[in-house]
């Protein structure tokens, strides 16, 4: 069986990808090559990403395929890119291909499977620029439309893809994401301290990771330590907050409202972390909070709760069905509830060994290595 895998969404094939779409597919990419040695895997680059840097996927059941033209692409009707693609991926003769984003080539009629993460276009299209958004809402109908199957990584979003897109229920597959491993290793101690010299973090911390936008609901993230620093703060301890993560769309209000904070000069934001201070990063925190407004998955408060780290959640749908009952939840549009909620956590030792625990045992539940079984399946059915 040859299976083409479209991995435009690895920008860092030599040094992993920590986040977003990237991530996912860099993971399942890696998996499906440890789990299945004997079939064909395709996969395909756009050619800005250099021959040197795809060792990692260098095995003897795997050809790599580079769409030459990139760099020319902006400069191309829509039209004629869709068949330069579609053309390249027809000639690798493919049983089945793979796109991990809702994104087939129309002139392309051979069988193919993608990935929905969210519709976050739909919630929030002012986080798209008009050509971006013009486009998404022509490609995600069609390739949805045109594909034998669709994976989804929550019933949530199952879910949004039926009620927006008429697709029924029976061609979607739900297919969770899952935590690497590393998560679930030790930290040693050193390795904190040297983190937080290296980033310059003084004391204890509470921890936000994500990118930076709108969608993470930052703002009332702020309003929150504000108010627990203010009115609560039982622990006595003057904690400090990071915001850690690559910068998205309209950051303008939560860059104000730290400029403008009382607390501003305990307030840390890194920017994008590397693969390597991930780890420390999370084991170094006090607390994880995660504020989202909308998610398809979430996968940072699972990559905090393997590592021993206590976390409280958002109570948004996507987020309830990942995480379950166990983990203490509060209302994202309710700033004094997240802080709340925080003090909760801080204040209570024994409330956050037995949240430590929980998280630790949801976060198992989880892995690319069964992520990567059940896409293969499928891909396997729809090949046949």
């Amino acid at each position: 069986m040859r299976i083409g895998i479209d991995c435009r969404t690895i920008l860092n094939p030599d040094k992993g990808e920590e986040a977003g779409i990237g991530h996912y597919t860099y993971q399942l990419v890696r998996h499906l090559l440890e789990i299945n040695k004997s079939d064909t895997f395709v996969l395909f680059f756009d050619r800005s990403v250099e021959d040197r840097r795809l060792k990692k996927f260098d095995k003897e059941n795997v050809e790599t395929k580079f769409f030459p033209f990139i760099k020319y692409e902006r400069f191309m009707p829509d039209r004629y890119t869709d068949f330069l693609i579609s053309a390249t991926i027809k000639s690798k003769k493919l049983d089945v291909f793979f796109s991990p984003i809702p994104r087939i080539p129309k002139s392309y009629n051979g069988k193919s499977v993608v990935t929905v993460h969210d519709l976050s276009m739909l919630r929030f299209p002012d986080l798209f620029s008009q050509k971006e958004l013009s486009k998404l809402k022509t490609q995600i109908p069609e390739s949805l439309k045109k594909a034998e199957k669709i994976i989804t990584v929550s019933q949530f979003t199952a879910d949004e893809v039926n009620k927006h897109f008429n697709i029924s229920l029976k061609r979607i597959q739900v297919i969770e994401n899952g935590v690497d491993q590393r998560f679930f290793s030790e930290v040693p101690a050193s390795q904190i301290k040297s983190l937080k010299k290296d980033y310059n973090i003084k004391g204890d911390y509470i921890l936000f990771l994500g990118t930076i936008d709108p969608r993470k609901n930052i703002a009332r993230l702020l309003d929150a330590y504000e108010y627990f620093r203010k009115s609560l703060s039982g622990t006595k301890k003057n904690y400090k907050l990071v915001i850690a993560g690559a910068k998205g769309a309209k950051t303008a209000q939560i860059e104000r409202k730290i400029k403008f904070s009382d607390f501003k000069k305990d307030i840390y934001v890194p920017g994008y972390i590397p693969a390597k201070d991930l780890g420390p990063l999370f084991k170094g925190a006090s607390l994880f909070v995660f504020p989202s407004l909308y998610e398809g998955f979430g996968i940072p408060p699972l990559e905090a709760m393997a590592k021993g780290v206590p976390t409280i959640v958002s109570n948004i749908t996507p987020i309830k069905e990942v995480v379950g009952e166990d983990i203490l939840k509060f209302n994202p549009k309710n700033s004094t509830d997240m802080a709340k909620t925080m003090d909760k956590v801080l204040t209570n030792k024994s409330n956050r060994k037995e949240i430590v625990k929980k998280g630790k045992k949801i976060a198992k539940k989880f892995s690319w290595g069964k992520c990567a079984k059940k896409t293969f399946k499928l891909l396997q059915k729809i090949a046949n």
